[in-house]
């Protein structure tokens, strides 16, 4: 049994799905069947309760030694073994047990726009029936109460996105040489590069993929009575019957969705205030993007927003990641049973 021998680490709602799946189809890595097993953010089991859908999310971590490092059991000999969980970054104490267990572990880092990510990330709880506030600012206010609450981390969409704080303790345990940090947009507009500049960091051949697949599409479904209808139900019946519910569900409440739509420029203004001094610590910590931008085009209006690459791809749902992937698509490694999911490649 082995522990991974690199991780992606951040951030959610940054392509880390779609990412774990196009490394997948590289016959040098091998990614975990389970994407975003979690082992890495407690140090026993998880808590048993949260927010809305917690108590499911939490009953899928992979939180044994022996069950995580099963799921690398298969990794060819010679194989780099991965795995993806983009709440690494932004948990502390995880990056320090990640220090402990495997310190040579080379680091992944996907970052996107943080008000973007925020609303995508809302948006995502949204359309799946879980957030009960339908206004992204209202949600983004009632945070620090829901983190007094013991919600889970995939609820913090200010405290998810200020990359400048988790990048500067992360630097304190890891050197920069093994930490790769790259945008989203990077993913969006040049995967084959930026796909190369992955394996170059990782040590393997490079030009053998090229394609980041179109997974987790974030629908978004209208304000409606039937919205509010089937949403409470699913926020009610989650903690008793989980997905057994839920699911159905949620494909009910994201039946033609139209893809996100974009905040206008005061919605966005409100929101970048949550923002602003920590982009200025990014700035200092990272300097320029690859794209020779200092992330100060974050502060401005977006030339861009919403669901970057459209409608949502015919039979594809919302993600529920921390489970094993599905046999039946070819993104995912062979052998392995589990609902379709995924995360977005432009949500």
């Amino acid at each position: 049994m082995a522990l991974p021998d690199f991780l992606v680490i951040g951030v959610p709602k940054a392509g880390t799905t779609a990412l774990h799946a196009a490394l997948a189809r590289h016959p040098r890595l091998f990614m975990s069947p389970v994407k975003e097993p979690k082992f890495f953010l407690t140090d026993g089991p998880p808590p048993a309760k949260g927010g809305p859908g917690d108590a499911e999310t939490y009953r899928e971590h992979v939180w044994r030694r022996a069950d995580y490092e099963a799921l690398f059991a298969d990794a060819p000999p010679g194989a780099l073994r991965g795995e993806s969980t983009p709440f690494y970054l932004y948990d502390r104490a995880a990056q320090r047990r990640i220090r402990e267990a495997i310190p040579d572990a080379k680091l992944i880092v996907s970052l996107r726009d943080p008000v973007e990510r925020a609303h995508s990330n809302w948006t995502h709880l949204w359309s799946a029936g879980l957030e009960p506030i339908g206004d992204v600012i209202e949600a983004c206010a009632a945070e620090k109460r829901r983190i007094a609450d013991g919600w889970s981390p995939f609820w913090h969409y200010v405290g998810l996105g200020r990359y400048g704080e988790q990048l500067e303790h992360l630097f304190t345990l890891f050197p920069r040489e093994q930490v790769l940090v790259f945008r989203y947009r990077d993913l969006v507009d040049r995967p084959a590069a930026t796909l190369d500049r992955i394996c170059a960091f990782l040590g393997v051949e490079q030009g053998l993929i090229s394609e980041v697949p179109r997974e987790n599409v974030t629908a978004h479904p209208r304000h409606s009575r039937r919205h509010r209808i089937l949403a409470r139900l699913a926020r009610l019946g989650d903690p008793l019957l989980g997905q057994r519910l839920t699911a159905p569900l949620e494909r009910v409440l994201q039946r033609d969705g139209q893809p996100r739509r974009p905040l206008t420029w005061e919605q966005r203004q409100e929101l970048l205030a949550y923002f602003a001094a920590d982009i200025a610590l990014l700035r200092d910590l990272l300097g320029r993007d690859s794209f020779g931008e200092d992330f100060g085009d974050w502060l401005r209006p977006r030339e861009r927003s919403g669901g970057l690459v459209g409608a949502r791809p015919s039979g594809q749902r919302q993600a529920r990641n921390g489970r094993l992937r599905s046999a039946s698509d070819p993104a995912r490694p062979p052998g392995v049973d589990g609902p379709p999911g995924g995360d977005p490649i432009g949500a």
